[in-house]
């Protein structure tokens, strides 16, 4: 009788698994990750660049053009805390700088196109926006000379080698001699890049001091304008709001958004509209894009 329970039992389970009876307890642990379980949607905070440019990319918006993700959705501080919940959760989603990503998550196909920097570069991957620094009129020569290394040759090399895109350069950079303090803040997609350019640059300039805060876009541009930080850092296009305060946008790099799950998880990709679907709370469970 017991054999024919435990038989019994091995049919039942096959229906919902096609490993059968394994005594494998994570055999099907991949195949089942995803599929028919609520998407855990993964956001950063109010005031991030990232969250705007996703935002204004995917169009998730409401009638009147504001912020539409869903208040369901968990709310990550920083690029690091995003890929951390995502690699923790076989059933989150979220988006992180391209820049910044790494094997411990799972970058989407977004409309078929794989999320790299050649496919920004070719026009086909169409998720990106530009990294700016916010600087007010009246920067010291010690702040100007850390800006000129950021836009030299060498700066924007290193932008390329940090897995960004490269803008145009000004031309070969040669150490100034400068001394004293340097304050830079905001965006947390932009720091990664920023503390190699900052490191490079004191090596270059070893009486620089370089001291690098981060917050968020909005944060980072306000000290810019407060006077609180000589650069400040955001992910996303300066606003006309921010320009009337009298500061200026140099885009320094652009960057790809990256939409990621889990590495267990089956998904392999989304359109544009699933998405938003998504963000927007109108798609709740993996089952509804599979």
């Amino acid at each position: 009788m017991k054999k024919f329970a435990a038989i019994f039992m091995c049919a039942a389970l096959a229906v919902g698994a096609l490993s059968g009876c394994s005594s494998n307890e994570n055999s099907s642990t991949a195949d089942n990750s995803t599929a028919g379980n609520p998407i855990s949607v993964v956001t950063r905070e109010d005031g991030s660049g990232t969250r705007g440019a996703f935002v204004e990319l995917f169009g998730i918006e409401d009638a009147d053009g504001n912020d539409a993700i869903t208040q369901s959705a968990e709310i990550s501080n920083s690029t690091s805390v995003v890929m951390t919940t995502v690699a923790g959760n076989p059933d989150a989603i979220g988006y992180i700088s391209l820049g910044s990503l790494n094997n411990t998550v799972k970058a989407l196909e977004i409309d078929g196109v794989a999320a790299t920097v050649e496919n920004i570069n070719n026009g086909t991957y169409k998720v990106y926006r530009p990294f700016n620094i916010a600087t007010k009129e009246g920067l010291s020569e010690t702040a100007q000379d850390f800006v000129n290394f950021i836009m030299s040759e060498q700066g924007q090399a290193i932008v390329a080698e940090e897995g960004y895109i490269s803008v145009e350069n000004s031309g070969s950079y040669t150490p100034s001699g400068k001394t004293g303090t340097v304050t830079v803040s905001g965006s947390s997609s932009v720091t990664p890049v920023m503390q190699v350019l900052k490191e490079e640059y004191e090596a270059l300039n070893p009486d620089v001091t370089i001291e690098l805060q981060q917050s968020d876009s909005t944060t980072g541009v306000n000290d810019a304008i407060a006077g609180t930080s000589d650069i400040g850092m955001a992910s996303r296009a300066l606003k006309d709001s921010e320009l009337e305060q009298g500061v200026v946008g140099t885009v320094i790099a652009n960057d790809g958004i990256a939409v990621i799950v889990n590495n267990e998880s089956t998904v392999t990709g989304l359109t544009s509209e699933q998405v938003k679907g998504i963000y927007m709370g109108e798609l709740t469970n993996w089952s509804e894009v599979a």
